[in-house]
């Protein structure tokens, strides 16, 4: 295969958009399988490739100048620009150079291309439970060129018209409906013809193939349908993704005042995707992960409600209206995350979706704000490897949260006005930061600049403390906001916040006063609370309001340890378990007493998504960031509170499966991991609990971690799981064997290069499973030996994946930290991969800071919970 650059620069792309104006593509695929392939004695290409036909139409403004068009192909056939042939070596394998454009250009383009099996191009899976082959797209950064010569960048919309030759009895589904049945098309293969799109970017069109399911419905007139695999077309729920869909709709249309912009709308569920899915024009693809093989919580199936809303609010966000550049991915995927909560708790079951994001999106936002690559959400991106990695919690999550700030701000019915506006003025086109702020200052308005500049274009996070100064007769005597900014970010932002006191009464914790204010630079005063009475806990940035790390000041932190489950809403237990969890990365509150402060709130946590979120946290808390002498007690502190837990919470309901699903990842002592093999072997029963396919392999691989199984085990469970999930979870256990021949082998097979995506992501989480630091840390070194080989060798998405996941977390000393300062030190590193590992790195120095932190708290003398927040 030619070697490829793989990356397009933002100079180049914005160079070819003043010169060019796209028109249209027509595009010919021929896709194969085994059968067809040799009924075509191999002329057409084998089941290995398929074959591209592209006719672009295109003019130059500057006509007699030169341009590239991208395409990535095992091999070129041929390649005619204005009815002439154009030389072998115009192709490089990455582009064919333009030369001496005419004002009007038609371009043809014989390719033929490798299937991929690492989830970008047109990806091949053949399913194991029955032989079917399935193909689909996914063209997002710029993977088009993988399939057809394109112009591969958001501003150079144009239309697309696809013809599919495949294999006779397949599925084919594009942007828009074929406009007719499937013609024959000889040797046991048949044509599908699609008419031509409105003008859209590349990354958006789509082709899936396959001997797909699928069902069908209607709402309002938008023919819908859902498609899977024929071997998953059993654990498929389509009433209720159905039911999603249209109310989706029926809030979008009244919210953005413009309905559905695209003819029709299919959902396709399809394997070893590498996202949670993707917004192509009317035919969205989507993780397999939310077909339910197994019984799930219902934070699952709001997850999938989130996931498939801020596909559909794509359609308007980045499909309909384009960004330029990626510099303002954030327009559409901030955008969307917004978009689809509101949707959920305006129109849908999910009516408490934002107090989730709360404790879980936005603690991702915390996150991703406080690492050395923090950047503002409107990121400058010079090309589109950069791009790569800008898929982040500041993009989607912060960028969520700001969007909220700014419909407060300007008030809700003037955003949404504004919403119409842009996309009136914008409509099949592209557009920028600029755009937007314009039709918000045209609605509301408001002056927006210095906004925008404040929590668009900076990076960085405030932190709110209250300050509080107690007269004798236990009445405030002072009360103010402290503000504060990193060294590295010193803005201080204007905040809108709300304070809430709340006292205790009757077994409950409720809001006695809330006061709305502005907070501005690093101190302001709260005038309106000097001689109230003070509260048993006070919280700041209550009904979280803006976007800033908040801190309790210590009478509220004693109030919430020992009343942490009195709360009677629960959008206030979430904030203080979200500014406890804070308080516990940044070292301020011992991982111990984090742990502590969760196992004592589980119990009243009626939110399943914050219930997985915290107790999720308070895991990573035992294992990242308390002292490694505390660990195996920690984790049996949790494995005894979740056992308890999970016997006496109410039969078959979420918070049982949600507590043995925890239990399963910690338990550690021989009586636990003797639980776990009874519930396995079914000689142990919970009333309620039904151990079904993926908790089964989920007890199996803490057990297979811990020693307690082996490999005889995991081949008796992959015989009862005969399915490519079965194989990955079969994998991920056998590279979770506690010995060095295990973990030596899975190595070798993670660095090969040859699994597929899915194959490669199920192997590497296996190796790195928890609790198993000292059999890791000597494939540290080897980790910074390879990393930068493998980012260039590897396909962008398996690269970023290795970087991330694979950088060796669990070790955390200040040895460590060093060797990742010596790889960052070298020269030539690219951009992206030298900020994976500049925050793989912080994540170490940020454990080692905690655990110190940790080890002090372990001399303290104990103080129960009840007897500290008695003292006053």
């Amino acid at each position: 295969m030619p070697t490829v650059t793989a990356n397009l620069t933002r100079a180049e792309a914005a160079g070819r958009a003043r010169l060019l104006r796209v028109e249209s593509y027509q595009i010919e695929l021929g896709l194969h399988d085994a059968a067809t392939s040799a009924a075509a004695g191999g002329v057409a290409g084998d089941a290995d490739t398929f074959t591209s036909l592209t006719t672009v139409r295109f003019e130059c403004r500057e006509p007699g100048a030169g341009a590239f068009i991208d395409l990535t192909a095992e091999a070129v056939r041929s390649m005619t620009l204005n009815g002439r042939e154009l030389p072998a070596a115009a192709f490089d394998g990455d582009r064919i150079t333009l030369a001496d454009l005419a004002s009007a250009n038609v371009l043809t383009v014989s390719a033929e291309h490798a299937y991929s099996r690492t989830g970008e191009g047109l990806h091949k899976f053949t399913d194991p439970v029955d032989g079917g082959v399935y193909l689909y797209t996914n063209f997002e950064t710029w993977y088009a060129h993988r399939v057809y010569a394109s112009f591969d960048q958001p501003d150079l919309k144009a239309t697309f018209e696809f013809t599919v030759r495949c294999p006779a009895g397949w599925q084919v589904i594009a942007n828009t409906a074929p406009d007719g049945p499937a013609r024959r098309a000889g040797q046991g293969t048949e044509s599908w013809h699609f008419p031509p799109t409105p003008p859209l970017p590349t990354y958006v069109t789509a082709i899936a193939a396959g001997p797909y399911h699928v069902v069908r419905s209607e709402h309002d007139g938008i023919p819908l349908g859902i498609y899977c695999r024929q071997s998953l077309a059993g654990a498929l729920d389509p009433d209720e993704i159905f039911e999603l869909t249209g109310q989706g709709f029926d809030y979008y249309h009244r919210a953005f005042g413009r309905r559905y912009p695209f003819g029709k709308y299919d959902q396709l569920f399809v394997p070893e995707f590498n996202s949670g899915a993707e917004e192509n024009a009317g035919a969205v693809t989507v993780a397999e992960d939310f077909i339910f093989r197994s019984r799930v919580t219902e934070s699952r199936r709001e997850a999938r409600a989130e996931t498939l809303l801020h596909e559909m609010a794509h359609m308007w966000f980045g499909d309909l209206v384009t960004m330029t550049w990626w510099d303002d991915l954030w327009l559409k995927e901030s955008f969307a995350t917004w978009a689809s909560l509101m949707a959920m708790t305006e129109n849908t079951r999910w009516r408490t979706a934002w107090t989730t994001f709360t404790q879980d999106l936005k603690a991702w936002a915390y996150r991703q704000d406080q690492l050395p690559s923090t950047h503002p959400i409107v990121a400058d991106l010079p090309d589109v490897e950069t791009a790569e990695v800008y898929f982040d919690g500041i993009t989607y999550a912060k960028g969520a949260a700001v969007l909220r700030q700014l419909v407060a701000f300007a008030g809700q019915e003037n955003f949404l006005a504004a919403m119409r506006v842009y996309f009136a003025g914008h409509e099949w086109g592209n557009a920028t930061l600029a755009d937007l702020l314009d039709a918000l200052g045209e609605t509301s308005g408001r002056q927006l600049t210095s906004w925008s500049r404040a929590w668009l274009e900076t990076p960085g996070v405030n932190t709110l403390r209250p300050a509080i100064v107690m007269a004798a007769d236990g009445t405030f005597a002072d009360f103010a906001v402290l503000q504060e900014a990193p060294r590295a970010q010193p803005l201080l932002r204007p905040h809108r916040i709300a304070i809430g006191l709340y006292d205790r009464a009757d077994g409950k914790l409720r809001r006695r006063q809330r006061i709305e204010l502005d907070v501005a630079g690093e101190r302001t005063g709260v005038p309106e609370l000097a001689g109230v009475i003070a509260p048993d806990l006070v919280l700041v940035n209550d009904d979280d309001l803006t976007f800033a790390k908040v801190r309790l000041d210590e009478r509220s932190l004693r109030t919430l340890t020992a009343s942490i489950t009195e709360f009677a809403e629960p959008l206030p237990a979430a904030l203080c378990l979200a500014a406890a969890w804070d308080m516990c990365r940044d070292a301020e509150l011992p991982a111990r007493d984090y742990v502590t402060l969760v196992l004592a709130a589980a119990p009243s946590v009626r939110d399943i998504a914050v219930l997985r979120t915290i107790l999720g946290q308070a895991a990573s808390a035992v294992r990242q960031f308390g002292d490694p002498a505390w660990r195996e007690d920690g984790l049996g502190q949790m494995a005894s509170a979740l056992a308890e837990l999970m016997t006496s919470a109410a039969p078959d309901s979420d918070e049982q499966l949600t507590y043995a699903q925890v239990f399963a990842s910690v338990a550690t002592s021989p009586d636990d991991l003797r639980l776990l093999a009874g519930l396995l072997a079914g000689g142990a029963e919970i009333d309620g609990l039904t151990i079904d396919t993926d908790l089964r392999w989920r007890l199996l691989r803490r057990l297979v971690t811990r020693g307690a199984a082996g490999q005889e085990a995991i081949n008796a469970e992959l015989r009862r799981d005969q399915t490519d999930e079965g194989h990955r979870q079969a994998l991920t256990a056998m590279a979770a064997i506690p010995d060095r021949a295990s973990k030596e082998a899975a190595w070798a097979s993670i660095v090969s290069g040859d699994l597929p995506n899915a194959t490669f992501r199920a192997v590497l989480g296996g190796f790195q499973a928890a609790d198993q630091d000292e059999l890791l840390a000597p494939f540290a070194p080897r980790y910074f030996d390879v990393v930068a080989g493998k980012w260039e060798a590897w396909g962008p998405d398996m690269a970023v994946y290795f970087a991330q996941r694979g950088y060796p977390s669990t070790v955390v000393t200040r040895q460590a930290i060093d060797d990742a300062a010596a790889f960052l030190s070298h020269p030539g590193l690219p951009p992206p991969l030298r900020r994976l590992i500049s925050e793989g790195r912080d994540d170490v120095v940020r454990a080692l800071r905690c655990r110190e932190r940790d080890r002090d708290a372990d001399s303290r003398p104990a103080v129960s919970p009840a007897a500290s927040a008695n003292a006053r």
